[in-house]
């Protein structure tokens, strides 16, 4: 294994003062000299992280900001990491079998924040069985507009008024959209036709059918905050559930409109955005072990313990990504969460 990863490792050139040829050394440079890696230890020092980066395997949480989309906070982790370990490097393309597997679970839309949960090694085969809990979000709605994408980056496509609908007539409503219930989903969604989303049909400006309504389960949805147009909900939902629906529905059983201005991820399955998402001032491979060992014991027993196996994927929200330096492959499913 560290003949592999030394394969693995990029030449670095830190060539030490006191190397320099016919140079009187001062106290100071001689110092510097002394403190300073040569290139062997800095080539020593890259691969033991590329080896650990190698070895990571399991569940942990990242904070995703508003912008990128999931995919591309995805790639934007795996090059921090690669180029941590010194990797790529030439001789990297040519180990094929080496291989670092890292994915996520429970796409967040570029304009949502929060909680996204990645699988690193075999860890990647532990997203879908790991991410059949519920997850929570806080979302902040505006009444009398309604938008194409269902969200404040859409265009506005209705607006109606909403001075009449008090704090009262929203709590009175919710209890409706409370336990099992039917939803629609999103025309602007990662959901597929014909091996295509349908949001990137959307934008091509092609004729997108709506999807029927579907089974999906909200555990819980409180009203935390009404000045409007602004309100402002606690929704603890299963997988497969849009919050642009549920604020779209919500405008509409008002008699009025509504769209997602702000959407936050607070929770997904055991992890929650306080305590176990690590934002990217620490993506680096010794506080992603931290974080595996610390998360490992949020797991069910049977994934925690048990090697994962390879499943099918089932309405959980699933990105998989096998990255090699010659090739990079994503696999995703037609249900995504939000």
């Amino acid at each position: 294994m560290a003949a592999a990863v030394t394969q693995v490792v990029s030449s670095l050139t830190a060539d030490s003062a006191a190397d320099a040829a016919g140079t009187a050394a001062t106290p100071v440079a001689a110092a510097a000299a002394v403190a300073a890696p040569t290139g062997s230890q800095a080539q020593v020092s890259k691969a033991a992280l590329a080896a650990k980066l190698l070895s990571l395997s399991g569940v942990f949480a990242v904070h995703k900001p508003k912008g990128p989309t999931s995919a591309e906070l995805l790639n934007r982790l795996k090059e921090r990491l690669l180029a941590e370990a010194g990797m790529p490097s030439p001789e990297w393309n040519k180990r094929q079998r080496q291989t670092l597997k890292i994915g996520h679970g429970g796409t967040l839309d570029s304009a949502a924040q929060g909680v996204l949960v990645v699988g690193i090694g075999r860890g990647t085969k532990m997203l879908t069985s790991m991410l059949s809990g519920s997850k929570r979000y806080i979302a902040i709605g505006e009444l009398g507009k309604a938008t194409d994408t269902l969200d404040s980056t859409g265009k506005v496509t209705d607006e109606k008024p909403y001075d009449k609908i008090t704090q009262e007539d929203i709590e009175g409503i919710l209890q409706k959209f409370t336990g099992n219930i039917m939803q629609v989903p999103p025309l602007y969604s990662a959901l597929k036709k014909d091996g295509q989303r349908l949001s990137t049909l959307m934008k091509r400006g092609e004729a997108v059918e709506a999807r029927p309504a579907r089974l999906v389960t909200v555990y819980g949805i409180s009203l935390l905050r009404f000045q409007p147009p602004l309100f402002t909900l606690d929704v603890e939902c299963g997988g497969g559930f849009y919050i642009r629906s549920l604020v779209n529905d919500i405008g509409k059983e008002l008699s009025s409109c509504a769209h997602v201005l702000e959407l936050t991820r607070t929770k997904q399955g055991p992890f929650t955005l306080e305590e176990h998402a690590l934002p990217e001032d620490r993506w680096t491979i010794d506080d992603i072990a931290q974080s595996l060992e610390h998360c490992t014991s949020l797991l069910p027993d049977e994934s925690a313990s048990k090697k994962p196996k390879s499943e099918k994927c089932s309405d959980q929200a699933l990105s998989y990504e096998c990255i090699t330096l010659r090739e990079t492959k994503r696999e995703e499913d037609q249900i995504k969460t939000l």
